[in-house]
């Protein structure tokens, strides 16, 4: 194991989160709150250990892909570790487990939260809240390739380590360039919802936290009803963008080569357009007796589909008050989840469409156990590996389901609760149903339970196997 390889590469991930709260600390001197000095004093405890950790530079820079896990385990841990003192101390949030559960659900873009009234928080803070959904949306330590020659030709292994999906491959030859590709897109789709919702009224200080909570599907809003208030014009730009960037980036840079044709040929997004139409026309038809209007129907139907299947967790309507059929329709999507390669969380449409293949291969050659079948995704034979990949998240998974919904039923909250508790955290969408519901919080439940739900909003954004290597014993052994 390079350990000082790994010490170095968290030292520029906490140089990053020091430099990042510049914002907030802009934002708190603009509106000229007292809190303005935590962010100057965070900043500069991110700093002190970041420079001890990157003063001299690691002569082997060599990352295998037990490093990168490891690194990328360790750096969610960290970065949110310190992105939590904001809250505490300030005062806003005086628990630290509250603290780190509000950190870490705003860095893995889940949105769950134990406030019970955002609205009391200084602008900077809820800035800073929103912030953390766009640093976690795309990948801190992509931006970290994207910016810097960290590990001599290794990134690949950080690259695949964080990003989402059964498979992650390159956009180009050069790790770092693809980083830089991605990042270039997520900036300049969050620009241009940022526009269409100045456009449509808003002020930038809301456009802004807006577009950052959207961009990272995150769902952090800065008002207790979230996003009701709005226009219908604004609820409609959010349900695109949610849309938007709950697909694979990979499509919006073939679309930049001109390659509009294989952008589009992706199999995966035309499963997840599919999900999103026939999930609102479902749901706006088992609604149909709640609006008098057809419109608001169809837009409150497209929005919570939108919100939930990109796991950005925005609500304009409580979707708890919907009928039995419409709120399974929602449980559903939360374990669907967007495209792989996009910001979204959940199991990734192209795992559930390869597993349903998977059944059905199965099911082929039980019949014919003579005949080769070959499971073929976009027009591409699924290799072996890929399938393992997908079996092994899916069952682990449901494993840290099982033992995580255990676990907090012991503050013997009704099943509903805890069920979409566990299931809203570790799909990172936001809000669940009856007790944390869309118009519920999660400060009902004891720190240990919180603790539970923390560790499962970081398994959900790093797909489980990072956090399961970080905490294996066989990782740690000597080769």
């Amino acid at each position: 194991m390079n350990y000082r390889v790994i010490i170095y590469t968290l030292g520029w991930v906490l140089n990053i989160e020091a430099t990042a709260m510049i914002l907030p600390l802009a934002c708190a001197l603009i509106y000229q709150e007292s809190c303005a000095p935590v962010y100057l004093l965070c900043a500069l405890l991110c700093l002190m250990f970041g420079i001890l950790c990157t003063a001299k530079a690691p002569k082997d820079k060599t990352m295998y892909a037990r490093e990168g896990y490891v690194t990328v385990a360790l750096s969610w841990i960290v970065i949110s570790i310190f992105g939590a003192f904001p809250f505490v101390v300030s005062g806003a949030i005086p628990n630290y487990v509250d603290a780190l559960f509000e950190t870490v659900s705003g860095f893995t873009t889940t949105g769950a939260t134990i406030l019970t009234n955002v609205e009391v928080l200084p602008k900077s803070l809820l800035l800073w809240r929103s912030f953390t959904h766009w640093l976690g949306g795309m990948g801190v330590l992509v931006f970290l390739v994207a910016i810097l020659p960290l590990c001599g030709g290794k990134n690949m292994h950080l690259l695949r380590a964080e990003s989402t999906g059964p498979s992650v491959s390159k956009l180009v030859p050069k790790v770092r360039s693809s980083a830089l590709i991605l990042y270039g897109i997520y900036t300049t789709l969050t620009l241009m919802e940022l526009i269409l919702l100045l456009f449509g009224g808003m002020n930038f200080y809301e456009a802004l936290n807006t577009a950052f909570a959207t961009a990272g599907t995150g769902g952090f809003g800065i008002f207790n009803s979230s996003m009701s208030e709005y226009s219908p014009y604004i609820q409609n730009v959010i349900t695109a963008f949610m849309i938007i960037f709950g697909i694979d980036f990979t499509v919006y840079y073939l679309i930049l080569m001109r390659k509009i044709r294989q952008g589009f040929r992706s199999e995966e997004l035309r499963v997840y357009l599919i999900i999103i139409t026939v999930a609102t026309l479902l749901i706006c038809a088992n609604c149909w007796n709640l609006y008098e209007n057809i419109w608001d129907n169809l837009r409150n139907s497209a929005f919570s589909v939108a919100s939930i299947i990109s796991t950005t967790g925005f609500m304009i309507v409580d979707f708890n008050t919907w009928p039995e059929l419409s709120k399974a329709i929602l449980v559903i999507l939360m374990f669907v989840g967007g495209c792989a390669g996009s910001t979204g969380g959940g199991m990734k449409v192209s795992r559930i469409v390869i597993l349903f293949k998977s059944i059905f291969k199965e099911i082929k050659i039980a019949a014919h156990p003579n005949r080769v079948f070959k499971l073929k995704f976009s027009g591409r034979i699924v290799e072996h590996e890929t399938m393992r990949a997908v079996n092994v998240f899916a069952i682990s998974l449901l494993f840290i389901f099982v033992g995580s919904f255990l676990i907090i039923s012991l503050d013997n909250y009704n099943f509903t609760t805890n069920f979409t508790a566990v299931a809203t955290t570790i799909n990172n969408v936001g809000p669940g149903l009856d007790l944390v519901g869309p118009t519920q919080n999660f400060s009902l439940y004891s720190p240990l339970s919180k603790l539970v739900l923390t560790f499962n909003m970081l398994v959900g954004r790093l797909e489980v196997f990072p956090m399961l290597i970080l905490f294996s014993a066989y990782t740690w052994r000597k080769q």
